[in-house]
């Protein structure tokens, strides 16, 4: 395998059984064997794509005073600006070469939560940034829901068994900029190895490559999307519900050749996050005689703040 499988999600869209079940058992069979897939047909559009990137741009090109009024202290770097060098993978003390932000989910007045979620942080200086962002949450959102079904299909589960957990569920979209490298970096990379923490990630393409895969033969694989598809990997959430039956790839950003140094990297991934009371808790659909039970019972809640204690963007 030198690149990661590219799935249709009109396939699944369709009315036609054979092609949904033919996406179900793909993206099903890639998420066992590496983690990670490219998605055509998804519900973003190019020109909210490029809107986006253009309002993100607009963002990180503030000054530096600026973009600090949005980095707001005791939210645990859960919604608005995070500065360069704040999060480290997870095991390693060199901050990651990166700034980013992040919005979260505006529930719906229905939504029954169990928490309370932090506002949004509103940027003034940018006219359209807070609009065009949720617009592509909601988009990307959506894409992910369809992606939940099929995988609920594929493990055995009734389709719609994610829709109630994922929908108002505590998920982050955040734009990076990984700024030009001007020295030598002691130790630090664009981001370092690390699974991701949420149930599914979905990551537009980014400005520049990059992005590294680990196969299970440990070799590390460049993952190379086409312009228009999404990348989706799972993440440690889904991989402990699953009891390892979809695996959680270890990733990461490398740093590009030193004559590219000079170049700014921007990517967009949105984190699809349960609710908190979602239970993790490996699913009798995935546990047997060869599989036995691997993980203790916990909720997503629980799950997130252990993860982002040892990510270091909150303290104990």
């Amino acid at each position: 395998m030198n690149n990661i499988p590219s799935v249709d999600l009109s396939d699944f869209l369709s009315e036609d059984p054979k092609r949904k079940a033919k996406f179900v058992q793909e993206i099903g069979a890639a998420y066992e064997e590496i983690g990670f897939v490219s998605l055509q047909n998804h519900f973003l559009e190019d020109k909210l794509v490029n809107n986006l990137y253009q309002v993100v741009k607009d963002f990180f090109a503030l000054p530096i005073e600026t973009k600090k009024k949005y980095e707001i202290e005791g939210l645990g770097g859960q919604r608005g600006y995070v500065s360069f060098g704040k999060e480290h993978a997870k095991g390693k003390k060199e901050g990651d070469l990166k700034e980013f932000w992040h919005f979260g989910q505006e529930p719906s007045a229905d939504a029954n939560l169990p928490e309370t979620y932090p506002n949004n942080v509103e940027v003034s200086e940018i006219a359209a940034f807070n609009e065009t962002g949720m617009q592509a949450y909601r988009m990307l959102e959506k894409t992910g829901i369809y992606v939940l079904r099929a995988l609920a299909l594929y493990i055995g589960l009734e389709e719609t068994y994610f829709d109630h957990w994922a929908t108002n569920g505590n998920s982050i979209l955040r734009p990076i900029h990984y700024p030009p490298i001007t020295e030598e970096p002691k130790g630090a990379v664009r981001a370092g190895a690390h699974g991701d923490i949420n149930l599914i990630t979905l990551l537009m393409g980014a400005s520049t490559g990059g992005l590294q895969v680990l196969r299970k033969d440990g070799v590390w694989m460049d993952a190379i999307p086409n312009e228009d598809e999404l990348v989706i990997n799972v993440g440690d959430m889904l991989e402990r519900h699953t009891n390892n039956k979809l695996r959680s790839t270890i990733h990461r950003v490398v740093n590009p050749p030193k004559e590219q140094w000079g170049t700014p990297r921007y990517s967009i991934p949105f984190f699809m996050h349960p609710r908190s009371d979602m239970k993790l808790n490996c699913l009798e659909a995935c546990i047997d005689e060869n599989h036995p039970k691997a993980y203790e019972d916990i909720t997503a809640g629980e799950f997130l703040h252990q993860r982002l204690v040892e990510i270091g963007l909150i303290k104990k």
